[in-house]
């Protein structure tokens, strides 16, 4: 009785020598045959058991599914309970399969952004349905590696960016299924591990500002920006300022050259400074920081303007008192926006901005950097390569 074969390698594409097989007879190797009917998905191999030399008995030609050799687990950081950044937890878990309209995307690169650590911290459970353990990180960028039924629009090999379904696993991980509709094809000028610097902070920075029901930013306007050295800041003052809008923005002075690099025309240092001393009847207010910082711009604002945070729910109360409107950002996974994005990255007229590099085993460090709030740009994780 011969027994039956034990997976000691992998197939990676069909047709090519990659799988190796014993038994419990000897050594068999797969020897990919010409064959008029291939079965879907799969290949036809041939297998030969090798007895001692001269001896070779052929066995029936099997029809091998490419799941039956895939990886099982894949490397990912993971929370199984909620707390402080020793929570995260590098290690084996189930790798996904991608479902109908979904695609399987072999991460390259994903990014920290502090939705990460207050989903960590537990901060978000009461509005988030959120199963333990869970996988966190909603950027990504990487290769399309396999489809689920009913996809159009993507295919096997495309590079792609994201920012994936907040309710859902994320990209901390070696993969993730991604649902194809909210895939868009990562900008040829960049790299991987900058293009997940991109999703989430672009795709809240442009419909903070251009959304209709947002600030609706137009040419000619002025806008401050506070925390406009942070990874969503540094893509709101390029893009107001591309639009032809007049920029002040709030930072330490540290990053003073650094943002009028980016196209701020005003800079107040938070540290030395009030901006409400230095700052009247500007056309919006885009907050990143929240709190006092929040409270304290409804003064600067003119009558009919409007104030969006992105970190704390403006107060209808106060805004109709100031004779303005409040907005609290949204952010929606749209690829017209992506692409969007893409098309100001790779013609020069938008870039993201990396602060640190870090391999996704770190994941914890990146947290502790990124709940400091003083991270210039965005903490990227380098998952693949």
């Amino acid at each position: 009785m011969i027994g039956v074969p034990r997976v000691i390698g992998k197939l990676r594409r069909p047709g090519r020598v990659l799988l190796i097989v014993s038994l419990f007879a000897g050594v068999c190797k797969a020897v990919p045959r010409e064959a008029k009917r291939r079965p879907a998905p799969g290949v036809i191999l041939r297998l030969t058991l090798g007895f001692p030399p001269g001896l070779t008995v052929p066995l029936p030609d099997v029809a091998v599914a490419p799941m039956l050799f895939a990886m099982t687990t894949m490397k990912a950081v993971r929370i199984h309970q909620y707390g402080g950044p020793e929570v995260l937890t590098y290690e084996d878990a189930p790798k996904p399969e991608p479902a109908a309209g979904e695609a399987l995307i072999l991460v390259h690169a994903t990014s920290v952004n502090p939705i990460d650590w207050k989903v960590r911290a537990g901060y978000l459970q009461a509005h988030i349905p959120f199963k333990l353990p869970l996988i966190l990180g909603w950027d990504v960028s990487g290769v399309v590696e396999a489809l689920g039924t009913g996809v159009s629009g993507v295919a096997v090999g495309d590079e792609v960016y994201s920012r994936p379904d907040v309710s859902r696993d994320g990209a901390y991980a070696e993969y993730i299924s991604v649902p194809a509709p909210l895939l868009a094809r990562k900008p040829r000028s960049l790299d991987h591990l900058r293009a997940a610097a991109v999703p989430l902070a672009g795709l809240t920075a442009f419909q903070m500002l251009f959304d209709p029901s947002a600030l609706a930013l137009a040419n000619g306007q002025t806008v401050l920006i506070h925390g406009a050295a942070g990874g969503v800041g540094t893509f709101a003052v390029q893009l107001a300022h591309g639009r032809g809008a007049r920029v002040i923005a709030t930072g330490s002075a540290k990053n003073e050259s650094f943002l009028r690099e980016l196209g701020a025309d005003e800079f107040v240092d938070y540290n030395t400074q009030r901006f409400e001393d230095r700052v009247r009847d500007v056309d919006a207010v885009l907050d990143t920081v929240g709190g006092d910082t929040l409270d304290r711009s409804w003064g600067v604002i003119k009558r009919g303007g409007v104030l969006g945070s992105i970190a704390g729910q403006p107060s209808a109360e106060i805004a109709v008192k100031h004779g303005v409107r409040g907005y609290f950002a949204m952010t929606q996974t749209r690829t017209a926006d992506l692409d969007e994005l893409g098309r100001l990255i790779d013609a020069g007229q938008l870039r993201p901005i990396v602060g640190e590099v870090l391999p996704l085993s770190e994941a914890r460090r990146a947290h502790e950097i990124s709940q400091t709030g003083h991270a210039r740009g965005k903490l990227v994780l380098r998952v693949v390569g």
